[in-house]
């Protein structure tokens, strides 16, 4: 059946080459508005490459790809309109505060000074930042800090969310914080493309898989389908990456 929705990320055969080794290779995938979609695949495989040239941090060796019907090369600044990136380990101040923080970034934005206070106020609720938006970004922990930069990246109402290793490095409490916040982004029909290593994440939250593999996409469909198969997910993931259990 024909998925229904606006096209919100397009990959078209993105390719990114350093000399003869080819970091990935003619990738293309759709995802549309309001899907949730995991992107998986073993470390070195290819996602953080695919993740930056669909953010235009990147430029590919060939290919397209389009935020909200936006070419991310030749339309950068109307694609970035559309796109909060938050990548793995995103830089923050670490002695600014998270309301100073938040403050700058709707400045360097263009948010307009009557709806700054009022859209930082709705992204520290959403957040859950409210005891600690007076502390140093330092003095915080990896999952406050992560909520932080999620804020930061959430400040201009992107439709579309690509989140790299979001809960990478946390405690079960942090995981479970920051899974709460991309559940009520969910809520909000928001577009997501979420690289993750918790596979309990992915059936937890996603609708459907993109795999990518020494650079190339090879599975792209329902979790349901895994999900039926009756096979464990770690299993399946293990086959698709072409590794085999030790004996």
């Amino acid at each position: 059946m024909e998925k229904s929705g606006r096209l919100m990320i397009e990959a078209v055969g993105l390719s990114k080459y350093y000399g003869d080794f080819a970091a990935i290779e003619d990738v293309s995938f759709e995802i549309r508005e309001g899907e949730v979609v995991a992107f998986l695949g073993p470390n070195g495989a290819g996602k953080s490459t695919t993740m930056k040239l669909l953010t235009g941090y990147l430029a590919p060796s060939a290919g397209t790809a389009r935020i909200a019907g936006y070419d991310v090369f030749t339309q950068r600044l109307e694609a970035s309109r559309h796109l909060g990136y938050l990548p793995e380990n995103g830089p923050l101040y670490a002695d600014m505060t998270p309301i100073g923080l938040l403050l700058f970034f709707a400045e360097a934005r263009g948010i307009p000074p009557e709806r700054r206070r009022q859209r930082i106020h709705e992204l520290v609720e959403l957040c859950a930042l409210e005891s600690v938006v007076g502390k140093p970004i330092g003095k915080l922990s990896r999952g406050y800090r992560q909520r932080v930069g999620m804020a930061q990246v959430l400040l201009h109402e992107p439709d579309v969310l690509i989140m790299d290793e979001p809960t990478a490095g946390l405690d079960p409490n942090q995981i479970h914080e920051v899974r709460e916040t991309i559940r009520r982004l969910m809520a909000q029909n928001k577009t997501i493309l979420l690289s993750t290593h918790i596979l309990q994440e992915v059936e937890a939250m996603a609708t459907r898989i993109l795999f990518i593999n020494d650079g190339r996409l090879v599975f792209d469909g329902p979790v349901d389908e895994i999900v039926r198969s009756g096979k464990p997910m770690d299993e399946w993931f293990r086959e698709l990456s072409g590794a085999t259990a030790a004996v």
